[in-house]
């Protein structure tokens, strides 16, 4: 797939992701618990992915592959979202959802580029770089104009 494209994807995937954030908080708030909006919305997320994996799933793992997986990556990437997700529907009411998005995508920022850098989870290593710390304060600079501090 064309670089741009999956760079336009990644994009619309962000603006989505605003978008559940500031609809699930609001329904957090309406249910006055922002763990009620984050139980109900894994609830339909797995919904919506179970429709889009009947749709679209090709080839089944067996059951030797599924044993295969180490039993840690079957739920410490949904506990990582939950609390992740829970703190985003609780902090977007108080903060608005400019000034949350803008930090936790910052945090995102630090956090992955430190993963990249030491290649965490088993992904490529992207050695920090010059270009990759000016980003990075760069972002900082943007986050501070944004929250006008």
């Amino acid at each position: 797939m064309n670089q741009y494209i999956n760079i336009l994807l990644a994009f619309v995937g962000g603006v989505f992701l605003a978008m559940q954030g500031g609809l699930n908080a609001q329904l957090g708030v309406q249910l006055k618990n922002p763990l009620l909006a984050s139980l109900t919305a894994f609830f339909f997320s797995t919904l919506f992915v179970l429709v889009v994996v009947v749709i679209s799933i090709k080839n089944i793992p067996n059951a030797s592959q599924l044993w295969s997986i180490p039993k840690h990556l079957w739920f410490t990437g949904a506990l990582f979202s939950v609390i992740g997700i829970g703190l985003y529907y609780y902090t977007i009411p108080k903060l608005g959802i400019s000034t949350m998005i803008s930090v936790g995508l910052f945090g995102q920022l630090i956090f992955s580029a430190i993963a990249g850098h030491f290649g965490w989870f088993g992904l490529p290593q992207e050695p920090m770089a010059i270009k990759k710390m000016v980003g990075l304060i760069t972002m900082v600079i943007g986050i501070l104009l944004i929250n006008k501090v």
